[in-house]
């Protein structure tokens, strides 16, 4: 598929499956008007302000957005890494346990226990994850919940990781090596495999291919497409880097200043963007052929300890009026299958872009 923004080298896994079942699509991921907060001596830092969606089976979604908007926050509030000094205003989380018929919501604890196994997660620091004093045999071993370990013996688990690492084309003999003896991108490969190899329903991925060059990014996007496919599951990928986004998602959620602004699929952001903060954020990327300069987004994002009333993309806005600076839009659906909060979009043009 060609663009005029970038060439997929690969379409999204769920362009090709059958993620309906009984006629119905199945909802992997519910966030139900989540907000969430930091404590601090200050009183509290809102970073989560109601957001309310749903990630469906066998998809790749992408949440994209400029740095600080709350992309890694939501998704710890997904994979259950509430702790202080982050705290749960209000909402839930809810997902679901295809393997065994449950539900589990964060409120129970229940999510973590299906760390692993029903879930898993992919830091955004491989370094800051793996132990340097510790083989990574060992670390694989210690990821395996305690019921799996009783069913077979430590060699039998030991054979089965490097045949699963054979099959995602590294080398058994990583599992004699420290962490600080691999490169970056093989430390993040080696995060990875680790997350995946109980072959979850759900992957969460933090940012899979920053701080490596374009090389190794490729890398790591066509193993986790590869991922996808072999395993059938949901994965949830955060990235600033929106050319990560057009070349593996389906549909994606773009952030801003702790709430989701717009919702779709990837194509259809990427073609006819509606939000004016999504409209500029697709505008800033270069075009094949295009040699004419791009304009940035003017202005910063507001401070999460003082935002300002209303939209707070208002004060960026080159559309913003008075209605925008005083009342917080309304996320919506605006056309099926889209969802955006913007005033721009009233009544009258719902179903249009601005």
């Amino acid at each position: 598929m060609k663009n005029k923004f970038f060439t997929r080298n690969f379409e999204p896994a769920a362009q090709s499956l059958q993620v309906v079942r009984k006629g119905m699509v199945i909802k992997m991921i519910k966030i139900d008007h989540l907000s969430t907060s930091y404590s601090t001596i200050n009183g509290p830092v809102h970073v989560i302000n109601d957001v309310d969606f749903e990630i469906q089976e066998n998809e790749i979604f992408g949440i994209a957005g400029e740095s600080g908007c709350g992309k890694t926050t939501l998704l710890k509030a997904l994979y259950d890494i509430v702790e202080f000094p982050m705290v749960v205003d209000a909402g839930k989380v809810t997902l679901s346990g295809q393997k065994n018929g449950e539900d589990f919501s964060y409120k129970t604890g229940q999510i973590r226990k299906t760390w692993w196994n029903n879930i898993s997660y992919v830091p955004q620091a491989a370094q800051s994850v793996l132990n340097p004093i510790v083989p990574l045999k060992n670390q694989f071993l210690d990821s395996i919940p305690k019921a799996e370990k009783k069913r077979e013996t430590k060699e039998q688990t030991i054979k089965r990781v490097a045949d699963y690492l054979e099959e995602l084309s590294l080398s058994p003999d990583l599992l004699k090596a420290y962490p600080f003896q691999l490169s970056g991108g093989m430390r993040q490969r080696v995060i990875i495999a680790l997350a995946t190899f109980m072959a979850p329903n759900v992957v969460l991925a933090d940012e899979p291919t920053t701080a490596l060059d374009v090389v190794v990014q490729r890398g790591i996007l066509m193993m986790l497409m590869r991922l996808q496919k072999q395993l059938q599951n949901t994965m949830v990928i955060v990235s600033h880097d929106m050319g990560v986004h057009y070349q593996i998602t389906d549909r994606m959620g773009i952030m801003y200043s702790g709430s989701i602004v717009e919702l779709g699929k990837t194509e259809h952001i990427f073609e006819k963007p509606i939000h004016p903060y999504t409209q500029m954020l697709v505008g800033a990327l270069p075009r094949v052929g295009d040699k004419s300069p791009k304009a940035g987004i003017p202005g910063r994002p507001p401070a999460l300890t003082n935002p300002p009333p209303g939209c707070r993309f208002a004060p960026r806005c080159p559309k913003a009026t008075r209605e925008c600076r005083e009342t917080i839009p309304k996320f919506r659906e605006v056309e099926q299958g889209r969802f955006a909060a913007c005033h721009l979009l009233n009544e009258e043009r719902e179903g249009q872009h601005v």
